[in-house]
Parts: C-alpha cells; structure tokens; sequence
C-alpha cells in the first residue's frame, strides 16, 4: 500500500457522535470549494509530512478499548485506489471505520460499502442540487458531477449504514431558501447537519474576510431544515488539517 498520510488527530469526539475517535487526513481533492480550510492539504501535499501507516496502526493497538473508530477525511478519500487496503488495516486492529466525502466518486462508495469496510459515512451536500448552485460552491466545471453527487447520495441512503448529510452554510452562498432545498431533497433523513462556516485560510482568499453568520440566522436555518428532517442539528466549524 503507497497511501501517504497527511495528517493524524489521535483523539476526537467530534469527528464521529458518541464515539471517542481517531482522525486520518489524506490529500487531494477533485473539488476547490472556495471556503475550503484544508488548503494546503488540497493544492500542497507535498509541502504538508507524511504519517506513517505503521504507527497509526500502533497507537490504535495500543489503546484497544478506548479508541474505539478511525475518521477517514481530506482532501477527498475516494480518489485513492488504495483506500480500501487502509480501511483493512484499520478494521484489523478492532476499530470501526467511518468515511467523509464528498460523493463525487460513487464506484469506490459502492465498493467500499459492498465489501463491509466502513461502519459509517457523513457526505457532505455543498449546496442545493442544481448546476449552477454546485458549480459555484464546489468550484468545478464539469456537467457530469451532479449526477454523480446524487448517485452517491442514493447510495448512503439505501445502505444499512449508519450515515448523516452536512452542508457547511457560507455566507453569499447559503440562506434559508438554499437550505430549504437541500433538504426537501433529502426529507425522510434521520440526520442531518449544519455546519457553521469559520473564516481562515481558505482556497479563495476573498472568503477569509467574511463574516460568520450570526447565531440567530443558523437558528432560523436549523428550524426550516427541521421541517423536513426533524431531528437536524448544528455544528461548528469542520475541523481542519494541523500543520
């Protein structure tokens, strides 16, 4: 397996609800989400140290019991063929799997799902799932990735797997009638999350300066989303790739 890792938070609990977690950060992405924090992970692997495989594996052996899954995040995850070998290694020492992606790359979801190697999956929704809203918020011009994207999204939602939805709410980007027709798409979900988007070192500079959008706002949001998926929840800001 040739997988470099690019980053590792030994401890979380809030990458996977109600499980104390590790978090693997792999890179690239085929998406340049304009209020992406992960920039260096996304346009400079190379720039960022590599982890070894090995003492990932080490440290979740050594904690058996207490570390009870493994994150797997980016960057987008599904672009490397050899995420399903990473995915055994880590079942092999006892911890449960659970993915982030994007849903652009629905053949390896498929696989991985088919051959029992995740436990868990959060996909995010960037925005509501029409062609120009997409193309903004993802950053990427190509006529054939919606269709992916709500492939995916069928995929999560027919699979047996525990799973949620996100969308991170950026302002210019997101308001109460985008998130509104995100989740009537969605309506019938157990879970669905709001997250709230924190300025910083984002792709596009120009979203470093914006404003967060204030509480109430995310209220009112988080209650309009309730009306289609009840038990919807806000979160904080996505955690990023320490370097």
């Amino acid at each position: 397996m040739i997988l470099d890792i690019k980053g590792f938070i030994p401890n979380t609990m809030l990458d996977w609800e109600g499980m104390l977690a590790s978090t693997i950060f792999l890179p690239r992405c085929n998406f340049r989400c304009p209020f992406c924090q992960n920039t260096e992970l996304v346009l400079h692997p190379e720039r960022l140290q590599s982890v070894p495989l090995s003492s990932i594996t080490a440290y979740i052996a050594d904690r058996s019991g207490w570390v009870e899954g493994v994150c797997i995040t980016g960057g987008e995850p599904c672009l490397h063929e050899d995420l399903p070998e990473l995915c055994i290694a880590l079942k092999a020492e006892g911890a449960k799997v659970k993915l982030d992606t994007n849903g652009s790359i629905p053949e390896m979801l498929e696989h991985l799902i088919s051959r029992g190697l995740i436990d868990c999956i959060s996909m995010d929704v960037k925005a509501p799932l029409e062609p120009g809203p997409y193309q903004l918020a993802t950053g990427v011009e190509d006529p054939s990735l919606l269709n992916q994207v709500i492939r995916s999204i069928e995929i999560v939602r027919t699979s047996e797997l525990e799973h949620e939805f996100r969308t991170t709410v950026v302002p210019l980007m997101h308001g109460p009638e985008e998130v509104e027709r995100i989740v009537r798409y969605l309506e019938g979900e157990k879970r669905f999350v709001l997250q709230q988007f924190n300025p910083g070192d984002t792709l596009d500079e120009r979203y470093r300066s914006l404003r967060r959008i204030t509480e109430d706002d995310m209220e009112s949001m988080l209650e309009r989303a309730r009306a289609f998926i009840p038990e919807a929840v806000m979160r904080g800001a996505p955690a990023g790739i320490e370097h």
